[in-house]
């Protein structure tokens, strides 16, 4: 295979990484709210965020990714296929990481809340100044293993019309007959990203507080 064909790859495994990315990060954000949804009281909240996590947890994504492609223009909501892209992994991935984050907020000790409420801390600092940290620290394995997995199944934008990297091996295949050349070519630049965001993971882990090092 020419170096060529494996510039076209690697320019094409840009958006896999910052599709990626940005999802992981826009379905952090959700899944702190939808965490803190499942561990209230009150059904008003609790109900609605294990209908969200059930339903995105359950359906597949290829199946999320075209709903989502057909729904908003069907709504009057024309959007590029990234943003489509973009909302169907985030939504997906904000499922997992919510119930990865509801195990770590459940295990922050009742003690440490109860001191810092002695304190006079207000629940909104007792919440982003003990328990978004320490349920951080305690889901952080989980929270990259989720990020890994999120990598791979972005190959899945490829159906709203994105030109990923698993896309470009497909087309590369199929206009240069070279298929087994470009598909491991795809799956070494798969794996050299995955490496470095597990080891770029193992390093941050080390640098969070309380773990030893």
């Amino acid at each position: 295979m020419s170096i060529k064909l494996f510039e076209l790859l690697l320019r094409a495994s840009i958006y896999t990484v910052g599709i990626s990315m940005a999802s992981i990060l826009i379905g952090f954000a959700i899944a702190i709210g939808l965490s803190g949804a499942l561990l209230s009281p009150k059904r008003f909240f609790k109900v609605p965020a294990q209908i969200f996590i059930s339903f995105f947890r359950g359906v597949p994504l290829l199946v999320q990714l075209l709903l989502i492609y057909n729904l908003l223009p069907a709504i009057g909501v024309n959007v590029p296929s990234i943003v489509a892209a973009l909302v169907g992994l985030s939504l997906c991935t904000a499922a997992y990481q919510a119930e990865n984050l509801r195990g770590g907020f459940a295990s922050v000790p009742r003690g440490l809340v109860e001191s810092a409420e002695m304190v006079g801390l207000t629940p909104g600092q007792i919440f982003r100044r003990i328990k978004v940290p320490i349920a951080l620290r305690l889901t952080f394995p989980a929270l990259v293993n989720e990020a890994i997995l999120i990598l791979k199944a972005s190959s899945l934008v490829s159906v709203v019309g994105i030109v990923e990297l698993t896309r470009m091996a497909q087309d590369l295949a199929g206009s240069t007959f070279l298929p087994l050349d470009i598909f491991a070519s795809a799956g070494l630049i798969y794996f050299i990203i995955n490496w470095g965001v597990a080891q770029a993971a193992s390093v941050i882990e080390r640098t969070l507080p309380g773990v030893p090092r």
